[in-house]
């Protein structure tokens, strides 16, 4: 197979030529300008950062994606799917509220943003899975699917779950509705905590499949009729309906190539990757610790597979930041990630996306 191409450029910069400037060089010279963008919908999928936390990507770039589109003619909007966890994300208005305060407007960005699983996370389209291993019907936040154009625009990151954060886990996890997060997330079904329930009923008034029952002015929840959906989680007030978040963690990332290809799958597409503020945990957290190695760079690709490689590859090359979680355990392994979060295998996710014909792990990279 050929390799696939992917486009570097460092960080330095002149007086003549910042960072933004570097960036969409980057991405024209990748060739996102061979894409027809005319009067095209294109999504820029992002992560907005949940609050509290200050290693997602300045709304600065997604301003120059955004302008880049427009110029080729193109509707961009950027978005992301509401989150299956308790935070700052869980409905489309707090998700918009947090996409605002971090610096993600209109005005800052010149595109609006649209929540793609609209207000509870249950507005989603069933994209059948063809040959998925673990899902077979991927349940993605309806805006996505709506879009004629993805582009993702990543923050390289590690995390806790999947050894790193890149393309794929952007696409993949980023753009499930709450029902297509718990399904990857989860071997098993919500449940409810007792102790937050107050009774109210709402989950019974959501459910299509009269799974959760009142006894004694507490919900519970009939798994043998539950049918995973994830509607009772998000109509909850007090956050008392739980995802189960018991899969092991080689699946869990099976399931994101899984969904990444429902996404993908026969649409035009472009990828973008920032190996900046390299925390060690996902931008979900409301907090972020240091980064773990020097910032290296910015990557374009339109293989999301060589993508992340890449990435990971000019990640392995780093020294370890004194002080950082990285540095407290790098003397386990021989790599970056690994030492990091010793549980998971990064490998796992690029591995099931070649199987899915996703990509390739064989690339050339071209310095801009």
């Amino acid at each position: 197979m050929e390799k696939s191409k992917v486009y570097f450029t460092d960080l330095h910069c002149t007086y003549n030529n910042n960072l933004l400037q570097k960036l969409e060089r980057l991405v024209k010279k990748a060739g996102i300008e061979t894409i027809d963008f005319k009067n095209k919908f294109t999504a820029i999928k992002i992560h907005f950062g949940e609050p509290g936390n200050l290693a997602f990507l300045r709304p600065n770039y997604a301003a120059v994606i955004a302008s880049v589109v427009k110029e080729l003619g193109g509707k961009p909007f950027l978005t992301d799917c509401n989150t299956l966890y308790v935070g700052g994300r869980k409905n489309a208005l707090d998700h918009i509220d947090a996409a605002y305060q971090n610096g993600f407007s209109p005005m800052t960005t010149g595109c609006h943003v649209i929540i793609a699983d609209g207000l509870k996370g249950t507005d989603e389209v069933l994209v059948p899975v063809k040959n998925g291993e673990y899902v077979k019907e991927a349940k993605i936040g309806r805006a996505v699917m709506d879009a004629d154009i993805i582009i993702t625009l990543n923050h390289f990151k590690g995390h806790e779950a999947t050894g790193f954060g890149g393309a794929l886990k952007n696409i993949g996890m980023g753009c499930g509705s709450r029902a297509g997060k718990m399904e990857m997330h989860s071997a098993g079904k919500p449940f409810v905590n007792p102790e937050l329930c107050i009774g109210c009923g709402r989950c019974i008034k959501i459910c299509a499949h009269d799974a959760p029952h009142i006894a004694n002015k507490k919900a519970s929840i009939d798994q043998s009729l539950c049918v995973g959906c994830g509607r009772c989680i998000g109509i909850c007030p007090e956050d008392a309906v739980q995802a189960a978040d018991d899969e092991s963690f080689d699946i869990l990332d099976k399931k994101i190539a899984e969904y990444s290809w429902a996404v993908l799958n026969d649409r035009p597409q472009f990828h973008i990757s920032l190996v900046v503020d390299v925390s060690p945990y996902c931008d979900c957290h409301a907090e972020n610790d240091m980064p773990i190695v020097p910032d290296v760079g910015m990557f374009a690709s339109f293989d999301p597979v060589a993508l992340d490689v890449a990435c990971v590859d000019a990640v392995n090359r780093q020294p370890v930041m004194p002080g950082s979680l990285l540095g407290e355990r790098a003397h386990l392994h021989k790599d970056h990630f690994t030492n990091l979060t010793p549980e998971t295998n990064w490998c796992v996710t690029i591995d099931h996306a070649v199987k899915m014909g996703l990509g390739n792990k064989e690339y050339e990279l071209f310095e801009i």
